[in-house]
Formats: structure tokens, C-alpha cells, sequence
């Protein structure tokens, strides 16, 4: 259980996990029952109120929602620093997992960063994070077990790191042949990122390659594909999706996808 004090502040960076709220640990739901302040991307507000209204719940009195657009997230992690910097109880809120290109690093940043006034206090906050289903177990555990041995995550956005960086990375976790998660796999702005990676997979891997897409698992809108890497389209992918690519033994089982604990020739 998470506990506060009347008189210190504290920072929590909690993870909502992939959209189900059964999903949600009792650890962040404690959480957003002792805070002053709720700070986060718009859609993960209503998703942190919903929560407490279908349990039934009821917040602090004096709970603050502040819900901001995306792309800010330095500017929402100074906006929960200085709040808590003021002895109030803060929750930050991300989807799946803070830690997994969400908020944790972000309110990192912000305090590595800190204005010279604001250093010393912030430095000194009780900041814990609180971990999350993230969507790339969450797809994971749908489809089976295609996670099932060695692996690597990367994320396909340019916005923080340069094209070049990401199509390096891929080439090499394919020639490794670890299976792999991708997440934003293809915006309306840049649909053209998704179509560099498949060439770059099938310069690496074998056509019948397995490929997941797995879009908004645990909400009402999830769907989940299976392919073939020469079977797969650009258009399979959209920024609700995480795409799984097993490894050179993935396979199917049944209706499920498994990549096993063994490799190659090891018993």
C-alpha cells in the first residue's frame, strides 16, 4: 500500500495499465485514492476518474484533475514536480507502464533539469514509480507466448530519436533474431515509417516470419491479426497497435502463438 504524510509531499508515476481497468494494480489504485493532484495526457485523466467511479471509490475531496495534450510531457512532469514540491500528494498517470515510453523518464528528466530555484526541493521529493501492464505484455499474453524467449522493444517514433537510429536497431535485433515489439508503428503524419520497417524485416527474415498486430488490447475495440511477414501490409498497423515479430523458431500452436524457451538445437 502506498502511504503519505500530511506534511511531506510526494510524486508517484503510475501506470494504467492497457486499458482494462481490472488490469490496473491495487498499488496505483491506492494511489489515485490518496491524491491531492492527477496529472496527465487528457485521455488517461478520464481513464484515472473512470476507474474510481466504476469501483466505486471515493477520492480526496480536495483531488485536483489536471489534464493536459500530448507531446508535453516535460511540462506536465515540471507541473506535477511543483506541486508536489508544495507538500501535495501527486499522481502522474501513464498508460500500460511509466517506465516503457511513458512518464517516469520524462519527470526524470525534469528533475535532472531543475530551474536553480527549484532544484534543491525537488531533488529532495519522495518520487516512487509505480509499474504497469504494458501493451506490449498485454498483446503478448492474448496472442500466447511469442515473448517466450529473448526479445527487444522499440519504439518506431522519429520524434525523439532520428530514422537512422531506429532502422540500425531493428537491422541489428533482426540479425540477433530476437523477437521483437514495436510501438507507434504508423501515424497519420509519418505512415511511411511502418513501410521502411517491413522492407528492413524482409531483408532479414524469412517471408513466413510470424507478425502480430494486436490494436487496443483489453478495451472494447482490441482486435489481434496474425501473418506472415510477406502477408503484412502497412495498413495492418495504426498508433493503437503493437506489432509483434517472433524469432526464426515463433510458431503456432492451435489458435495461439509461442516462441519456445529453447533455441536452435538446445534441448
Amino acid at each position: 500500500m502506498v502511504t503519505t504524510t500530511a506534511t511531506t509531499g510526494r510524486l508517484i508515476v503510475a501506470g494504467l495499465g492497457p486499458g482494462d481497468p481490472a488490469q490496473i494494480t491495487p498499488a496505483v489504485h491506492d494511489a489515485l485514492l490518496q491524491a491531492n493532484d492527477v496529472v496527465g495526457y487528457l485521455p488517461y485523466i478520464a481513464r484515472a476518474r473512470e476507474l474510481l467511479e466504476c469501483t466505486g471509490a471515493v477520492p480526496r475531496t480536495d483531488i485536483a484533475w489536471h489534464a493536459s495534450d500530448n507531446r508535453v510531457e516535460l511540462d506536465r512532469a515540471r507541473q506535477a514536480l511543483a506541486l508536489a514540491a508544495q507538500g501535495r500528494q501527486v499522481v502522474v498517470v501513464s498508460s500500460g507502464d511509466p517506465g516503457v515510453f511513458a512518464m517516469a523518464s520524462a519527470v526524470f528528466e525534469a528533475i535532472e533539469a531543475a530551474p536553480t530555484e527549484a532544484a534543491a526541493a525537488w531533488h529532495a521529493l519522495d518520487v516512487q514509480v509505480l509499474p504497469g501492464v504494458t501493451a506490449m505484455l498485454a498483446a503478448a499474453a492474448r496472442a500466447g507466448a511469442p515473448l517466450g524467449h529473448d526479445f527487444c522493444c522499440i519504439n518506431l517514433s522519429d520524434n525523439l530519436k532520428p530514422w537512422p537510429v531506429i532502422a540500425r536497431r531493428v537491422q541489428l535485433a533482426a540479425e540477433a533474431d530476437f523477437a521483437m515489439a514495436f510501438y507507434n508503428p504508423r501515424s497519420r503524419t509519418r505512415p511511411e515509417g511502418f513501410v521502411r520497417l517491413l522492407e528492413l524485416l524482409r531483408a532479414q527474415c524469412e517471408p513466413s516470419r510470424l507478425l502480430i498486430f494486436a490494436r487496443a488490447v483489453s478495451t472494447p475495440d482490441e482486435t489481434l491479426q496474425v501473418c506472415t511477414l510477406a502477408e503484412a501490409t502497412p495498413e495492418m498497423a495504426d498508433m493503437r497497435t503493437v506489432v509483434i515479430v517472433g524469432n526464426s523458431t515463433t510458431r503456432r500452436v492451435g489458435r495461439w502463438i509461442y516462441t519456445p524457451r529453447y533455441y536452435g538445437n538446445a534441448p
